[in-house]
This record gives structure tokens, C-alpha cells and sequence, in this order.
């Protein structure tokens, strides 16, 4: 399981695009995103670099 701090998040759109940019890039992880705590959980055998990447691709910044 990977969480990564995602400060831009700011509603369930937010959560929607970084969801299909983690699906896109890894079809079988499950996204879990919490939008008040700006959180995305992601289980998946991808390394965290992927998972910030495609976060990064979504046009949002994780936090270190």
C-alpha cells in the first residue's frame, strides 16, 4: 500500500482525475482517495515513483 500527501486536492474532481492518471499508467491498482485529509492510498505493485509520477501527470503535486 502506498499513501502519498496530495495538498492540492480540493474536491471529488480532483479525486477523479488522479484516480484515471494512476489507472492509466497502472490498470490493475486500486485508488482510494480521501479528499478532506488530501491523501491518495493506492494499492499496487508499482514503485511510489511511478505513483507520483502519474499524480504529477494529473497536474498535481505530492507533498514529501
Amino acid at each position: 500500500m502506498i499513501s502519498v500527501k496530495v495538498p492540492s486536492i480540493a474536491c471529488e474532481v480532483c479525486a477523479e482525475t488522479i484516480t484515471k492518471a494512476i489507472l492509466h499508467s497502472e490498470p490493475k491498482a486500486q485508488v482510494t482517495v480521501d479528499v478532506p485529509n488530501k491523501i491518495v492510498n493506492v494499492e499496487t505493485q508499482a514503485s511510489v515513483d511511478v505513483i507520483k509520477g502519474a499524480i504529477a501527470q494529473a497536474g498535481h503535486e505530492c507533498a514529501d
